[in-house]
């Protein structure tokens, strides 16, 4: 059942997406060669607790997985393309991180998620970053009252494949509200005009995942939850949380601080 949210709740919601906003940001200036991964997380951890926020992802456990998730972000490193576990892994030069994080506050859920390079870049990341954000700003360009959610998957799906790149099946955004994920699915490929029409009131998290090698397949790592490209290609993943209003798409979780080198 999709809930539409009041204009109350989609202000409760800002709220918490600028909690998410600001603990991603915080993460990006801590990223440095030779930080740890769990040393990130703590970053984010901090930034969460000290704005009385919780984190819906520590304790998660969706069908899928073998365990709990046992972090506050995701943090996944160059041929990761989703669900990274943060671990004591130290960040090396020229690394490709995709970090998502979520927030409960208040009992509303936010989330997002970056992708940047650590130290000296390699210009087909940068290429591959900036394409996984414009097809977030697509997505979020089609999120309109009027239109449906496949309308949203077409807008993604188009940049992504007209650069070149995969799309791992079976992941992509998904309604949010009381609890992180809730219905629709927002797949990141699909028809436009099909799928649940488009209502003010509705809030998605939209997030695109691009496959640099071209091809779709990915594989789970041994730990359950760490979603790997099969060819060993590089990865991006980029998200915000939006609400459809009458007055057009109001991103929740937008960071000003982190404009010049991550998602609008």
């Amino acid at each position: 059942m999709i809930e539409l949210k009041t204009d109350a709740s989609i202000e409760a919601m800002y709220a918490s997406g600028q909690v998410v906003g600001r603990a991603l940001t915080a993460v990006r200036d801590a990223a440095d060669v030779g930080v740890s991964l769990r040393e990130l997380d703590e970053v984010a951890h901090e930034v969460l607790r000290a704005a009385g926020a919780s984190s819906p992802f520590l304790g998660y456990r969706p069908s899928f997985a073998p365990t709990p998730f046992p972090a506050v972000v995701c943090a996944s490193v160059n041929d990761a393309i989703v669900h990274g576990i943060p671990t004591g892994y130290r960040l090396r030069d020229g690394d490709l991180l995709s970090v998502d994080c979520g927030a409960l506050l208040d009992g509303w859920a936010g989330d997002s998620a970056i992708s940047f390079v650590v130290g000296s870049p390699r210009a087909e990341d940068l290429t591959l970053i900036e394409t996984a954000e414009r097809a977030l700003t697509a997505g979020i360009g089609a999120a309109v009252v009027g239109n449906r959610v496949g309308d949203i998957a077409h807008a993604v799906g188009t940049v992504c494949r007209a650069a070149g790149y995969g799309i791992p099946a079976d992941f992509g955004g998904h309604g949010i509200g009381r609890r992180m994920h809730e219905d629709p699915g927002v797949p990141n490929e699909g028809r436009p005009g099909r799928g649940v029409p488009l209502r003010h009131g509705m809030v998605l998290a939209i997030e695109p995942m691009l496959i640099a090698g071209g091809r779709d397949g990915y594989h789970p790592d041994p730990d359950g939850w760490t979603l790997r490209t099969d060819d060993g290609s590089r990865a991006a993943h980029v998200e915000h949380t939006v609400a459809i209003t009458d007055a057009g798409p109001r991103v929740l979780t937008a960071r000003e601080a982190a404009r010049q080198n991550t998602a609008p």
